[in-house]
């Protein structure tokens, strides 16, 4: 294939150039801790970044190929010595792959994810008809043909929902308890609001505890996270200006309660200057509770957290939501091997590359079962759904909660 010409938003050579190929990220990287080739690590593509940057090797299927592969966990940034911005660069790759290079693999399904997936009312009514799917018969139906053994990718969207909770709208501004301390805008998401409603809910409910008033824009779509990890920079620069103008500018802080949202946001500045400042408001909801004086009960209980990789790797957020669950008495918090080890999920990768993501995913189930704990606290929505599906099939009495669940049980027994 010819050489596509190079735009002003292709991966930037010098960026490239960093890179010392000294290796230190290829154990770090689950692509190549499960398939364990050179092109499937992060020095791997990046050989294949410059490689195209210069001018040297095409656009071709073979190039597409190992960046699809790639999750996007930036669990190479966190190891490498020379401070290489591997998600910027995989991000600006697939742009230009978008734009010059071969067709995207799963072109129905992938057309199907961005116009459902990113569209809050669209994906409610998509969940809706999957509920009547259920519970109609109509499932364990399609189940007992086995024709979804011949479509894994529609097989994993399938086998990754459970079920579908009611409807929990939140108000639009939740008043601080006792002293006002700041204000707060809540993001709530796109899956976040209709799969785990309760951890919006959750979320409110102990920033306004914390001190804080809470404003919940109804108006808010999504922050195009998806969008961008597909290298649609377009439409991921839409949503991020109209997500930004949904919020009020008298906010101290944007809070999220999903890794990969709150990644994504806070790199807005990166490519649209001038969503700097808001960008520069965002932070995890663990980070503005981890100063928080809470009224906490006790907890009978043994649980694991795992990390989320937008949070770990992305956000550099590692040790608040461990602060914070151990300051519940009676909680007993046992360390995961690997916690930062890709569960699979990593946005729509599941779906799309379900062979790779079942490994990873039995990895962490694996570690789970070492760690004895009965609860798996992970503070992103795709990990949630990843981990939980991978307990049932494996028929482990194991229960997934993200980290403000269990502090709002714990303010219940407080006031209980």
């Amino acid at each position: 294939m010819a050489v596509a010409s190079r735009t002003a938003e292709a991966p930037d050579l010098d960026e490239i150039r960093k890179c010392v190929h000294c290796g230190i990220c290829l154990p770090q990287c689950p692509t190549y801790r499960v398939l364990g080739e050179e092109m499937d690590s992060p020095r791997g593509r990046i050989y294949l970044m410059r490689a195209a940057a210069e001018g040297r090797v095409g656009l071709s299927r073979t190039f597409q190929h190992h960046l699809d592969l790639c999750l996007g966990c930036r669990a190479c940034e966190t190891a490498c010595p020379s401070g290489v911005r591997f998600g910027s660069l995989l991000e600006a790759t697939r742009a230009e792959l978008r734009r010059a290079g071969p067709p995207a693999k799963h072109r129905l399904l992938q057309t199907f994810i961005f116009s459902v997936f990113p569209e809050p009312a669209r994906l409610g009514a998509a969940l809706a008809l999957f509920k009547l799917y259920k519970r109609s018969g109509l499932r364990a139906l399609v189940r007992a043909t086995g024709v979804l053994r011949r479509l894994p990718q529609l097989a994993a969207m399938e086998a990754l929902l459970e079920d579908v909770p009611a409807a929990a709208p939140l108000p639009e501004f939740v008043s601080a308890r006792g002293r006002v301390v700041g204000r707060v805008g809540l993001l709530t998401g796109c899956v976040q609001r209709h799969l785990y409603p309760g951890v919006n809910r959750d979320t409110a409910r102990l920033l306004a505890l914390a001190g804080f008033e809470v404003v919940i824009p109804k108006s808010q779509g999504c922050c195009g996270a998806l969008e961008l990890h597909a290298g649609r920079v377009d439409a991921h620069a839409s949503r991020a200006r109209a997500l930004a103008a949904a919020f009020p500018d008298d906010l101290d802080f944007v809070v999220t309660n999903a890794a990969g949202c709150g990644a994504a946001m806070k790199e807005y500045g990166h490519r649209i200057p001038e969503l700097a400042r808001f960008a520069a408001r965002v932070r995890d909801v663990t980070e503005v509770l981890a100063g928080a004086d809470l009224p906490l009960g006790p907890l009978d209980l043994t649980v694991t957290y795992h990390d989320a990789c937008h949070l770990v790797h992305g956000q550099r957020v590692r040790q608040e939501p461990r602060q914070l669950l151990r300051r519940i008495p009676g909680l007993r918090l046992v360390e995961l091997a690997d916690s930062d080890l890709c569960c699979g999920s990593a946005g729509i990768y599941n779906l799309l590359e379900p062979g790779v993501a079942r490994e990873l995913l039995e990895r962490k189930l694996a570690r789970i079962v070492e760690s004895g704990a009965r609860v798996v606290a992970a503070a992103n929505p795709g990990c949630l759904l990843q981990i939980a599906w991978g307990c049932r099939q494996r028929g482990l009495d194991v229960t997934l909660v993200h980290p403000v669940e269990l502090l709002a049980r714990a303010v219940d027994a407080h006031q209980g």
